[in-house]
């Protein structure tokens, strides 16, 4: 997916941009970007980030850079920041997000015979400049932000580096966060509110979903309101989303241990240790142990240092090779054990059979698992979710697709927990994994959990309503 961080302020933001740009590298394994103004233009740097950290690669390219307002991107897509000449005048643009409908939007650009584009990665049109070209439509870049959210189907959240101060602009129906904060001298805006206690930052409020604001370093401007509906993504509580960021007023790590507890409550099977799949559902592991009263323990750890996210990388080759060789396991802790673990989601399943089966070889007796999300069964339309090409590369759907015979929409009962089709379903991933038992958690929980009104989030994943 990505993230992004903007900042301005009466001093140099350089150091500022860069940690706070840091801090948004778990949303993002492809490219790097940075965008510093220093009072007559941009200078840009872009790097491939997908063997190294981000630090590593900019922190020569930090020293060349001063100016009192920036932009920084971690991307999942093509090269950005992107550097932009319009009538607007010169401005820089991250974007991050998922343009669904941009085939449709490059057709009628080049309906106008005066449009081109540049950014190309072989015969792939660079989204954020796709974004751009919308935005130029406008007599002010408001207008023209305004312009590209409304044509754009999925979701856009930008930020625009120009003379005047950085815009922020969230994606019109919320999909994305974008937090506010400052501290004296200095305003920033950002997707993940992590990013401001070590820089020294207050967040002082999150922008609604098609907001629009100006930073300069006097203050805040809006410059359009926001809409009336927010359709959130809840997968950043259950996963996206760093622990210590708070979207829309309610916490990550808060809301993972109440889907946790949640769990808990709703299963009798009696286990002699709960852990998390690391590290992303410790935190849903640890709410269920407190409230089942279970030791929490782990009987895996991450080795971190050197072997990078395994949910990104494209080939399932090389997935499966992170994900075996940075989680380590413990045989004093697992042996002889009825072990259940909480993880944040089962999304293909490949790396947790390998997995379940390497538990089961340290001499577990028992490995149940317990998905703090129901059974993914829609791909996402509105995010970059995951590199996954089809549909069926979902647990749910391909074993819905062997209960039914057929590809296709599936039928609602599939979302049902009480219905006969969702207990098949469940049971034939259980089976496929190796697992003793598998109870996935149920929607209504999950969004009790999150504490947000349903209608505020967008559950389509799960349930395929959009």
């Amino acid at each position: 997916m990505g993230g992004y961080f903007g900042v301005v302020s009466k001093d140099d933001c350089v150091n500022d941009l860069f940690y706070g740009t840091d801090y948004h590298s778990h949303l993002g394994t492809r490219r790097g970007g940075l965008a510093v103004h220093d009072g007559a233009g941009c200078t840009r740097f872009i790097h491939d980030i997908s063997n190294a950290q981000f630090r590593s690669k900019f922190e020569q390219d930090v020293l060349k850079l001063k100016g009192r307002m920036g932009i920084g991107v971690i991307s999942d897509t093509e090269d950005q920041p992107l550097i932009i000449g319009s009538h607007l005048g010169n401005y820089a643009i991250v974007t991050v997000g998922r343009i669904a409908n941009a085939a449709e939007l490059v057709r009628k650009a080049y309906s106008l015979r005066s449009a081109h584009f540049s950014e190309m990665s072989g015969t792939e049109i660079n989204p954020t400049e796709l974004a751009a070209l919308y935005i130029n439509q406008g007599a002010t870049f408001a207008e023209g932000i305004e312009i590209a959210q409304n044509a754009i189907a999925g979701s856009c959240s930008m930020l625009l580096l120009t003379d005047k101060g950085v815009y922020a602009a969230r994606d019109k129906l919320g999909r994305t966060p974008l937090v506010l904060g400052r501290k004296p001298g200095a305003y920033a805006a950002t997707m993940e509110s992590c990013a401001f206690p070590n820089l020294g930052y207050e967040p002082f409020r999150d922008l609604g979903p098609g907001e629009i604001v100006r930073l300069t370093p006097e203050g805040v401007e809006t410059v359009a309101l926001p809409r009336s509906r927010c359709q959130m993504c809840a997968f950043f509580w259950v996963y996206y989303g760093y622990p210590a960021s708070t979207y829309d007023g309610v916490n990550a790590e808060e809301a993972r241990y109440r889907c946790g507890a949640a769990l808990a409550r709703r299963d009798p099977t009696p286990v002699d240790v709960v852990a998390g799949i690391p590290d992303s559902g410790t935190g849903h592991a640890m709410g269920y142990a407190l409230e089942k009263r279970v030791p929490f323990r782990r009987p895996f750890v991450k080795y971190t240092p050197t072997w990078s996210r395994s949910f990104m990388p494209q080939d399932q080759p090389t997935r499966e090779l992170v994900a075996r060789m940075k989680i380590i396991p413990i045989k004093e802790l697992i042996q002889g054990q009825r072990l259940l673990f909480c993880e944040d989601s089962i999304v293909r399943g490949t790396q947790l059979r390998d997995t379940v089966r390497r538990l089961f070889d340290y001499g577990a007796r028992e490995v149940h698992m317990r998905p703090a999300c129901p059974p993914l069964i829609f791909g996402c339309k509105f995010l970059n979710f995951s590199r996954s090409k089809s549909e069926l590369d979902l647990a749910g759907r391909r074993a819905i697709k062997e209960l039914e015979g057929q590809e296709g929409p599936p039928p609602p009962e599939y979302s049902q927990p009480d219905s006969p089709k969702y207990r098949e379903m469940v049971e034939r991933i259980r089976h496929r994994l190796g697992l003793t038992t598998l109870q996935y958690q149920q929607l209504d929980d999950l969004v009790n959990a999150i504490g947000l009104p349903r209608e505020r989030l967008c559950t389509y994943c799960w349930d395929g309503r959009e």
